[in-house]
């Protein structure tokens, strides 16, 4: 808890003091605004962090595993107090690379998804470039030769989950046809893969700027151009699953 205090003031004060990061930030979030379904029901972000996704979802309900000053409500991913059927879009932003066992927590989100109802992800992608930025350069594990454990053994708590890294797991989950039988529930609706440059050379919330503001516009032009080429550049996946009915969230 007092980590978890402490890392998020931390992001705050950085948010702050770097303007770029705000800017692509916003990008980022208006990206996922247009793939938001058009069902009732909340939207709700799962491990909001400082809560910054409202500058341009202002109705999100912002979630974490503890209470903050950028958090509505305390949630956990695999045991969510939301009623069935009563969330139309769970939104998650560097979030799923967290998650130790995926299908049970994406088996919760279908029982609180609406018919229709849509799981956006925002996460690392593994590309040549990914590989550097997100294996040697970053403290948390790409893990790709690790097996993913999809469901929890039948004692597990989901109370006492514990941390998890494994960035390379929504890739491995969501882009070809690997997983495509856990996935089998859930439509397919869009999977993007972007070469965020501007983001990478931001520094994030941990790393040092390595470009002025003022070049923020040539370095996004720059995205633009090797975004065709998603297997050499990408760090960036954004994927949208649909709930495809009422009896998606049913285990078979």
């Amino acid at each position: 808890m007092q980590r978890h205090e402490q890392e998020a003031g931390a992001n705050l004060r950085r948010w702050h003091d770097k303007p770029v990061l705000q800017k692509i930030y916003r990008e980022f979030h208006q990206l996922i605004a247009r793939q938001l379904a058009d069902v009732p029901g909340d939207v709700v972000e799962i491990g909001s962090g400082i809560g910054n996704i409202r500058e341009v979802i202002p109705q999100c309900i912002r979630t974490d595993l503890y209470a903050s000053a950028g958090v509505d409500q305390v949630e956990n991913a695999y045991q969510l107090s939301f009623a069935d059927a009563s969330v139309s879009n769970l939104i998650l932003f560097d979030v799923f690379h967290h998650l130790r066992y995926p299908g049970e927590a994406l088996h919760e989100f279908a029982r609180v998804l609406a018919p229709g109802g849509r799981v956006i992800v925002f996460e690392p992608c593994v590309s040549l470039l990914g590989l550097v930025v997100y294996g040697p350069l970053h403290p948390e594990p790409l893990a790709l030769r690790r097996p993913i454990t999809w469901s929890a053994p039948a004692n597990w708590n989901a109370a006492d989950a514990g941390y998890y890294a494994a960035q390379g797991n929504a890739s491995r989950i969501f882009l070809g046809h690997a997983y495509a039988n856990e996935l089998k529930s859930w439509r397919r609706i869009r999977c993007t893969r972007l070469a965020a440059l501007s983001y990478v050379a931001s520094g994030g919330y941990s790393g040092p700027q390595l470009y002025p503001d003022a070049l923020y516009p040539v370095i996004r032009a720059l995205d633009r151009i090797l975004n065709p080429l998603p297997w050499i550049f990408a760090t960036r996946l954004l994927a949208v699953m649909e709930k495809a009915d009422a009896s998606s969230g049913q285990r078979d």
